[in-house]
């Protein structure tokens, strides 16, 4: 054998050796972290202001015992965005919850007293929640179901993130509760929300305007559930029913499909809406 063969062979072995290496190392990095196990499409439940993951486990508790998720973690955000995954998503898990836990539940930044900037900046919560869940698994879209202030950040969620390639597309939104034209006493907000035939509130609060964007922006593949509350006069006590319906012009003329429904009566009231069987009910059968 010459001394030009013997170098080709050795060669060739060492290449083939650090190649190998390469996908041991590969292969080894993704178990440790996840990121090879694909997964059903996660639901993430985000609750509403001066709240925590407490409020969502009614809702989630109601599909467990309906066998529509048989999988539960939560993600704790701290108030830089670093988000700490509680729980795994086994492999084979049916269609997994994510419970969005905030600790800055209500949008305070320091150095920023507008609201509106607020929100824009702790929808980013919502993506930072998805990142981490990106790093353990894999996965094609996602399901967002939000409780007042949590739509907000769903909302500003979607107007920054709709048209980007690096998160997941949206296949379910369910919307509780959503004060879109502004809550009852908020200032700067109508009093009284009057919707044309088309859902476009005849005057629109300054934070509503931010979401206008969202009639060119929001997926053409979701399908889209509203869900609000009428105790009897117009409103669940803090949204009424009309700055909850105006979301509809917001996103119904690019969404697959959209639908609202109205809870009535005493169980309508504003906070307890996510306590609400009947909520519960239209969660599972429109998400499962």
């Amino acid at each position: 054998m010459t001394r030009k063969r013997k170098t080709i062979i050795a060669s060739t072995l060492l290449l083939v050796l650090v190649l190998l290496a390469v996908y041991i190392f590969k292969n080894n990095y993704q178990k440790e972290n996840g990121a090879s196990i694909r997964i059903d499409t996660p639901t993430l439940f985000v609750h509403g202001w001066g709240s925590s993951y407490h409020a969502e486990e009614s809702m989630v508790a109601y599909a467990q015992k309906q066998h529509a998720t048989n999988s539960v973690i939560r993600a704790d955000v701290s108030s830089n965005g670093k988000v700490t995954l509680i729980g795994t998503i086994k492999k084979r898990a049916k269609n997994p919850v994510v419970e969005v836990n905030l600790q800055n539940n209500k949008s305070i930044f320091a150095g920023t007293n507008n609201q509106i900037a607020a929100m824009n900046k702790s929808s980013n919560y919502i993506k930072d929640v998805i990142n981490a869940l990106q790093k353990r698994y894999r996965f094609n879209c996602i399901n967002l179901v939000g409780h007042s202030m949590g739509n907000l950040q769903i909302a500003y969620y979607l107007r920054n993130n709709a048209t980007n390639s690096h998160m997941p597309n949206l296949n379910k939104q369910v919307s509780i509760a959503g004060h879109y034209n502004g809550y009852i006493g908020e200032q700067g907000a109508p009093n009284k929300t009057v919707l044309s035939r088309t859902g476009k509130p005849q005057k629109m609060s300054a934070g509503y305007r931010e979401l206008l964007s969202l009639r060119k922006k929001f997926p053409q593949n979701a399908d889209v559930l509203n869900i609000y509350g009428d105790m009897g006069s117009g409103s669940d006590g803090d949204v009424t029913v009309n700055s909850a319906r105006s979301y509809r012009y917001l996103v119904s003329k690019r969404a697959r499909s959209y639908q609202e429904k109205e809870i009535r009566g005493p169980r309508a009231q504003h906070s307890k809406l996510h306590e609400n069987t009947k909520v519960d009910r239209l969660l599972v059968n429109f998400l499962w």
